[in-house]
C-alpha cells in the first residue's frame, strides 16, 4: 500500500487552474511520478499542478515544495498552485502554522515570498526572469531571446514562428498573435512543447496584446496540456511583451479563468504575480487509488 493512501488533500484553483496540495511536512515522504498520475487520474483530486509541502530546507524559510504535472514530471514553478499552498498555510485548520501573512516558500528554480492582499488574494515575488538562452534553456545560443526561431512548422498555422523565451522557472515559449481564441491548443500545443529547440520541453503561450497595460492569453502547459491559467506564463508575457516594446512592465492578463496583475518591477527585475484563489473541497486519498502505482 503506498504511504500517501489516507492522507488528506485540499483541491483548491487559482483562476480555474486545479490545484491539490499535499501537506507531507513532518514526514520524509516523497511523491513518485506514478503516485502523482494516480492522484490527477481521480476527480476529486484532479490537478494541472500537485502542490506538495516538505519541510524547509533553507533557514528563514517556511517550506520546501515540490511540483508535478498530470504526467508525473517535476516543475520549478507554479505561480497560481504557490498562491494556493500560501492560502493553505495560513488560512487552513490544518495545514496552517502561526507563520503570519507573509511567507517564504522553496522550490528547486529558488525562492518565492509571498504576501496576502485580502482573505483570498495574494501577491507572489516569483523572482527575476532568466533571459540567457543557456538559462531557459534553449539548445541554440541565442544572443537575444527576444525572438527565437522553432523548427515546428504546422500548415493550419504558418505564422506560429518567431516567439520569445523566458524562464519562469520554467521554460516558456510566447507566440504573440492577432487572436489567442484562434488556435486549438489541443493540436498545436504538444507540436510546438516539443520543438527541438526547447530541450526540456516549454511551456507555449498565445498571447493577444489589447493594449499596453492589457493582454489576453491562451496557455499549453508542458506535462499538463491547456489549463484555464498559468501563472507562470503570465509572468514571462509581460517579461517578453515589455522587453519587445509590446506592453508596459505592469499591466492586466486575462486568461480564461480570470485575470492576474503582473508588475516586472524596475530596479531588482522581480515579477510580481496577484491574484485570487478559491478552496474547492477536502479529502483523503482512498487506499485503492494507488493500485499499481509503483
Amino acid at each position: 500500500m503506498s504511504a500517501l493512501a489516507n492522507n488528506r488533500f485540499l483541491k483548491m484553483n487559482g483562476l480555474g487552474n486545479e490545484i491539490t496540495v499535499l501537506d507531507l511536512r513532518g514526514t520524509a515522504l516523497r511523491v513518485s511520478a506514478a503516485e502523482a498520475r494516480a492522484i490527477a487520474a481521480d476527480p476529486r483530486s484532479r490537478f494541472d499542478q500537485l502542490m506538495v509541502l516538505h519541510d524547509p530546507v533553507t533557514p528563514g524559510t517556511d517550506a520546501y515544495m515540490r511540483i508535478y504535472n498530470t504526467d508525473g514530471s517535476e516543475s520549478g514553478a507554479c505561480g497560481n498552485g504557490t498562491r494556493c499552498v500560501a492560502w493553505a498555510m495560513v488560512a487552513d485548520p490544518v495545514m496552517s502554522r502561526p507563520v503570519g501573512d507573509g511567507l517564504v516558500l522553496e522550490t528547486k528554480a529558488g525562492l518565492l515570498p509571498v504576501e496576502r492582499v485580502s482573505d483570498m488574494v495574494f501577491t507572489v515575488d516569483m523572482g527575476p526572469p532568466r533571459l540567457a538562452w543557456n538559462e531557459i534553456p534553449l539548445r541554440d545560443p541565442y544572443p537575444d531571446t527576444r525572438t527565437i526561431a522553432v523548427e515546428t512548422r504546422l500548415p493550419e498555422a504558418p505564422e506560429l514562428q518567431g516567439p520569445s523565451a523566458v524562464s519562469m522557472g520554467n521554460p516558456h515559449a510566447i507566440f504573440w498573435v492577432k487572436d489567442a481564441n484562434a488556435y486549438d491548443l489541443a493540436a498545436i500545443g504538444p507540436k510546438l512543447e516539443r520543438d527541438p529547440v526547447f530541450p526540456e520541453r516549454a511551456n507555449i503561450s498565445f498571447a493577444q496584446v489589447i493594449d499596453a497595460g492589457h493582454v489576453l492569453l491562451r496557455v499549453w502547459e508542458r506535462g499538463a496540456g491547456a489549463t484555464r491559467a498559468c501563472g507562470s506564463a503570465a509572468c514571462a508575457t509581460v517579461v517578453a511583451g515589455a522587453r519587445r516594446g509590446l506592453t508596459e512592465r505592469k499591466a492586466t492578463v486575462s486568461l480564461p479563468g480570470g485575470d492576474l496583475l503582473i508588475e516586472w518591477r524596475e530596479g531588482d527585475d522581480h515579477v510580481l504575480m496577484t491574484g485570487p484563489v478559491e478552496l474547492e473541497h477536502e479529502g483523503t486519498f482512498a487506499p485503492a487509488l494507488f493500485a499499481g502505482a509503483a
